[in-house]
């Protein structure tokens, strides 16, 4: 595979911003298969947002040569409270995003946070010295990472939490750290200090943020990505989030009940998920009707899509159940495969059963 062929997996949706084009080309030039990061917290079921469009942009950096890892960050997930800081349930649900990255993501490498920091001395001086290059107004800045605001009432740990981050980019080894676009701030935050550690700059990789199923969210800001991340699909809302174990009428009851008015193609998210999930991996979308209604009609470019939509030429109904059947045909492999493997199986029933928090 040459260059622009990396280049243009590396950059397809849903990415949406690579910090900098230029030093990727550059990064591909001197090292074939460099390695990658993109870190999770443990907190719930996964959905089309965290864990289908990461997984997509996963297996694009697979197919382009890069080492990936996902790093299952454990203890973040204890510092921001998921599972109510419980850590055997923390522990527990790992192994249910183990089995589920391995299974969509084949040939990722999975690394746990508690095994990568255990007995390992280097870490922490690392993390210490990094830390010495920030400012509390700084750290304050980067909350938005877990989720957080600059004017919440945080405890102690969590101001930890954004240069745990960033130390674990240059302990994975990883050259293109990875993850939506509400991960920005720790990725600049990495570009900032890592040359005052004479590490090698990462170069980043940020995928879009997907929109959760309810209405967005309105804030007093003109910065329209703080909206979108505000109003992201959530699994402590599960009424905005379509589970990758859904079953097709589950999500097409969901879907009915999605915000989608007719003709608003702006912060759309049925639009948003025909976008970035369908048309990702598909060629086409196929819109079923009624013949009194103009009988079915198919789109091969989003962009006619949208276009049709805003125009008043398809209903948000007809948009709404093409968009559901297709979904549940492209989860069909990782729900069967929760529903047949034994293990599999058992690992989710432990996530189920547990309370999710924010």
């Amino acid at each position: 595979m040459d260059l622009e062929e990396k280049m243009e997996l590396i950059c397809r949706p849903p990415t949406e911003e690579v910090l900098m084009i230029e030093e990727m080309r550059q990064l591909l030039e001197t090292n074939e298969h460099p390695g990658h990061y993109i870190g999770f917290e443990i907190s719930g079921m996964l959905h089309l947002g965290n864990f289908i469009v990461s997984g997509f942009k996963i297996n694009d950096l697979l197919k382009a040569g890069i080492r990936c890892r996902v790093f299952l960050a454990d203890w973040h997930s204890f510092i921001n409270n998921k599972f109510g800081g419980d850590w055997n349930k923390i522990l527990s649900a790992t192994k249910y995003y183990e089995r589920a990255f391995k299974f969509f993501c084949p040939g990722v490498e999975v690394i746990v946070g508690s095994e990568l920091y255990h007995n390992n001395d280097a870490y922490w001086r690392n993390l210490l010295k990094f830390s010495k290059h920030m400012t509390l107004n700084r750290t304050l800045r980067c909350m938005t990472i877990m989720g957080r605001s600059e004017n919440e009432k945080l405890d102690l740990s969590q101001y930890f939490y954004p240069p745990l981050q960033a130390t674990d980019i240059h302990e994975i080894g990883a050259d293109i750290p990875h993850g939506g676009m509400d991960q920005r701030k720790a990725h600049i935050l990495a570009r900032e200090i890592f040359p005052k550690m004479e590490w090698k700059k990462p170069v980043a990789v940020h995928h879009h943020v997907l929109m959760g199923i309810a209405e967005p969210i309105k804030l007093e800001t003109p910065d329209k990505l703080e909206q979108v991340i505000a109003s992201k699909m959530s699994k402590s809302k599960p009424w905005t989030a379509i589970f990758i174990h859904d079953k097709p009428e589950e999500i097409k009851d969901k879907l009915k009940r999605a915000w989608c008015p007719e003709k608003t193609v702006d912060m759309n998210p049925i639009l948003e998920i025909a976008k970035h999930v369908i048309f990702h991996e598909r060629k086409s979308l196929k819109i079923q009707r009624p013949s009194k209604f103009g009988g079915a009609v198919e789109f091969e470019r989003f962009e006619e899509l949208e276009e049709a939509y805003a125009q008043g030429n398809l209903h948000p109904m007809d948009l709404k159940n093409s968009v559901a059947d297709e979904i549940a045909r492209i989860l069909e492999p990782i729900r069967k495969y929760f529903e047949t493997d034994k293990e599999a199986a058992e690992c989710l029933d432990v996530v189920r059963k547990t309370k999710v928090t924010r």
